[in-house]
């Protein structure tokens, strides 16, 4: 199911792939068409800027621009229920962060996840559902709506933290949205 869900990925699909937070919605996150696919799939204004996911801190730094100094609280961090934003290298398309020189990145710590992104590598990390509505955290919340546009549902049982991951603006020192790993943050940025 892993190859399947990367090889769908490569070729310019869309799947609902278990993370340690919520199940994502995951496409080519470096190919303008498959981040608009999912933008028409979650209904999800233009506007609203969305996050890309990673397998590896290598795999980050090819996407966005990361200081030194930095570095020591990445490691501290990631993988895990922590994303972080970003300023963004030209590779990311503008589509994804809606005009913004700055990305949301996620390092999921799900194997399922991680083993699907060295596939594909970089893909969107968006929650699977319409925008608005709650978070599936189970393959079996996935909606109908959504399991009829993508090209395949990857089960990976129930989610560990089963909210949405906090989101720390890395240049600032800052929390910009509290969730999973918000204990961790707080003390990586201190």
């Amino acid at each position: 199911m892993i190859a399947s869900a990367a090889r769908f990925i490569i070729g310019g699909g869309a799947v609902v792939y278990p993370t340690e937070t919520v199940y994502g919605l995951g496409a080519n996150a470096l190919d303008e068409q498959a981040v608009m696919r999912v933008f028409l799939i979650k209904k999800r204004p233009l506007s609203k800027p969305i996050s890309l996911a990673v397998s590896s801190l290598e795999m980050l730094r090819n996407v966005a621009e990361i200081r030194d100094e930095d570095m020591r609280i990445l490691e501290e961090l990631l993988p895990g229920p922590v994303s972080i934003l970003v300023r963004k290298k030209s590779i990311v398309p503008d589509i994804l962060t809606a005009g913004s020189p700055l990305v949301s990145i996620r390092y999921p710590d799900h194997e399922s996840a991680l083993r699907i992104i060295d596939i594909a590598g970089p893909i969107t990390s968006t929650s699977a559902n319409r925008t608005g509505q709650p978070a599936p955290v189970s393959a079996k919340e996935v909606s109908r709506d959504i399991e009829e546009r993508v090209d395949l549902v990857v089960d990976g049982g129930r989610c560990r933290y089963c909210q949405a991951s906090t989101l720390l603006d890395l240049e600032k020192r800052e929390i910009i949205r509290p969730g999973a790993g918000l204990e961790i943050a707080l003390k990586a940025i201190k």
